[in-house]
């Protein structure tokens, strides 16, 4: 495996801090778009030899998670007036401590299981699973709808990041797999935030519990 795969699994780790204290909205789409990208580049060092198939799981990866989808949501973004998360369920600083401790925690589960030879010591599985511990901290821990739909695409960059160790058992299956799920997913909180925006005037998914018949 390539000497280049951990430095850019600790890059990511690091972009799950600076999600995990972004107020800014543009600053969470951005750094899962840069996750996105990083992710392309770790199919093509993962992945031994450079073929076609390679060429296009890369070039959808970065294509769909790094280019079209954070362009979807930073579009939706200019449409509304939101610019900051300004009252999360929990605040940044106690996000970045629960992160810090998930992802310690990772690391000492990670130790713990039975992996092939290659992935033994390598920081796969842990930035996987920290970086799904991320996406759920963003999910339930925002109030604005753009900010939850940049927390399911960071989960999904962490299961992403599991199924490059698959691939020697289901080569591209799993990444192909991930990403239609993942642009089906994307597909609809797009039409649910087009329509809470277009009734409320906000993407605060907190107004929606003071709905009455």
């Amino acid at each position: 495996m390539s000497l280049l795969v951990d430095p850019l699994l600790v890059v990511i780790l690091l972009l799950n801090f600076f999600l995990l204290g972004a107020s800014r909205l543009n600053a969470a789409i951005t750094g899962s778009a840069a996750q996105g990208v990083i992710l392309g580049f770790l199919v093509l060092l993962v992945h031994e030899g450079f073929g076609w198939r390679t060429a296009l799981v890369v070039t959808v990866v970065v294509l769909v998670k790094g280019v079209t989808i954070p362009t979807l949501l930073l579009r939706a973004l200019r449409e509304t007036s939101s610019r900051r998360e300004v009252e999360p369920v929990i605040g940044y600083i106690t996000s970045l401590l629960l992160g810090a401790i998930g992802t310690g925690l990772c690391i000492v589960f990670a130790r713990s299981l039975t992996l092939m030879p290659q992935h033994q010591g390598s920081l796969i599985v842990p930035t996987s699973l920290a970086t799904v511990v991320t996406g759920f901290l963003m999910l339930t821990t925002r109030r604005k709808a753009i900010a939850q739909v940049a927390g399911y695409l960071v989960l999904e960059n962490g299961i992403f990041v599991m199924g490059l160790a698959l691939f020697e058992a289901v080569p591209y299956l799993v990444e192909i797999g991930i990403l239609l799920d993942l642009f089906a997913g994307i597909f609809v909180m797009g039409i649910i935030i087009h329509h809470i925006n277009r009734e409320f005037a906000s993407l605060d998914t907190t107004r929606l519990t003071a709905l009455r018949e």
